[in-house]
């Protein structure tokens, strides 16, 4: 991912000195078990330990790749010049190459999910705050993009938190399928390691053994982790989107904070774009348009191919970092989010009343009218506000087939907005618990 997408403490975990360092402490643990079983010599194992604070040099490894066209192969002929030829050679007994991919591959995936956990942490803090503190703000709810009834900017932010609390959820869930580990040896059977070379080098990095690979730890957890991270994004989006929709000239009931200095067009000064959560909804696609990739990487030849392995090298690295980087945007899009209640009054009574319809519509039948004739009587005056302008409580209270069913106090009671809000605290309570 480009530097501009990026931010330091994720974009570190993909570095080639991360990754080397982390081939490094499983060839190191695996050398301990093996030492202690007897494999190996002890010494041996000891050995591996004086690269301990060695900072492995990336161009070196390159280079020795060149001629190897082997990564791993060029990786532990690099440890073998910082630890001796002898002391090496009992290094990587009994593993195959997959042994040190996919494991290490899952150490970072790991560590990239407690970045992103935390991320969404804040976007949920964000979120949380600004739903009570609009917990009451009334605004209209649209549907289809149309007036419907009236709904809070609390309830608005309220939904968008429990959206985002689940897709945290599924993140600790996509987090624990992804930390497995495996030492298994060629096809997995573990015929030239033993399984407690596996076990110690797990628990050592935080992972659980894989209770069965095929060489390769099996891809459909993979699929998972980024299936996960793509309704992340898309819930992202939702939250973008909003937000772009409230931004509209014609809306203007919340827009992103404009810094001073800011500039929003080269062309017209007057200019104030919602060009973060433009920026949100693409690198949404981004993120979401690394889970068909993933999904795909199930289906490998026999116990292994490679097939899945370049995918991986660009969707890690490019999903887990664009999405910290949204992620952490959207929460400051969130917590600098600039709320216009006027206008939010101002757009819901735009039509004169005539978000009351249901309510009118639900009194003619109690009062006994058919729901055929009451749609039919609170429609007829409903489109003389949208075609004329007119006010609908007064074309109600001046028709005589609404008024012979509802006396005039009755037409007038519906027009009561408190009626709306009257189960938000209800609603935020099982959001949010007790109040």
């Amino acid at each position: 991912m480009i530097p501009r997408y990026s931010r330091p403490e994720m974009t570190a975990i993909w570095s080639p000195e991360t990754k080397f360092k982390i081939w490094y402490e499983i060839e190191a643990h695996a050398c301990d078990a093996q030492a202690a079983l007897g494999v190996i010599p002890k010494a041996n194992a000891e050995a591996v330990w004086k690269a301990k604070d060695v900072a492995f040099d990336v161009a070196r490894i390159d280079e020795i790749e060149a001629v190897t066209k082997h990564d791993v192969i060029a990786f532990l002929t690099h440890l073998a010049e910082h630890i001796g030829a002898d002391e090496a050679r009992f290094v990587h007994q009994g593993m195959t190459s997959s042994d040190v991919l996919d494991t290490t591959l899952n150490v970072q995936l790991v560590r990239a999910a407690d970045i992103l956990l935390a991320d969404m942490d804040r976007v949920l803090a964000a979120l949380k705050k600004r739903a009570f503190e609009h917990k009451d703000t009334v605004r209209i709810g649209r549907s289809h993009g149309i007036h419907a009834e009236p709904t809070t900017m609390g309830l608005t932010f309220a939904r968008f938190y429990a959206e985002m609390e689940r897709g945290r959820q599924r993140l600790v869930h996509a987090r624990e399928e992804i930390a497995t580990g495996a030492i298994s040896g060629a096809v997995g059977t573990f015929a030239n390691i033993d399984p407690a070379v596996e076990e110690h080098v797990c628990l050592q990095l935080g992972l659980k053994p894989e209770p069965i690979s095929t060489q390769v730890i099996p891809r459909d957890r993979h699929a998972m982790f980024f299936a996960t991270l793509g309704v992340i994004a898309s819930s992202m989006e939702n939250i973008a989107i909003e937000i772009r929709h409230m931004q509209r000239t014609e809306v203007l009931e919340a827009e992103e904070f404009f810094s001073p200095g800011q500039k929003g067009s080269s062309a017209m000064p007057h200019k104030r774009n919602p060009v973060l959560t433009e920026n949100l909804t693409g690198l949404a696609r981004l993120v979401r348009m690394t889970v068909i990739p993933a999904m795909e990487n199930v289906a490998l030849w026999h116990e292994r191919d490679i097939s899945h392995s370049s995918v991986e090298r660009g969707i890690a690295p490019d999903a887990t970092i664009t999405l910290d980087f949204a992620l952490s945007r959207l929460a400051g899009v969130i917590e600098k989010l600039v709320i216009y209640p006027e206008n939010m009054l101002r757009n819901m009574n735009k039509f004169k009343g005539l978000v009351m319809s249901q309510r009118v519509l639900l009194a003619l039948t109690q009062a006994g009218v058919s729901r055929e004739d009451a749609y039919r009587l609170v429609q007829r005056n409903a489109m003389k506000v949208w075609e004329q302008g007119a006010d609908f409580k007064t074309e109600l209270l001046g028709d005589a087939e609404v008024t012979a069913a509802l006396s005039p106090a009755e037409i007038e009671e519906k027009f009561d907005l408190g009626y709306h809000t009257k189960h938000v605290d209800t609603i935020f309570r099982r959001v949010f618990g007790a109040l």
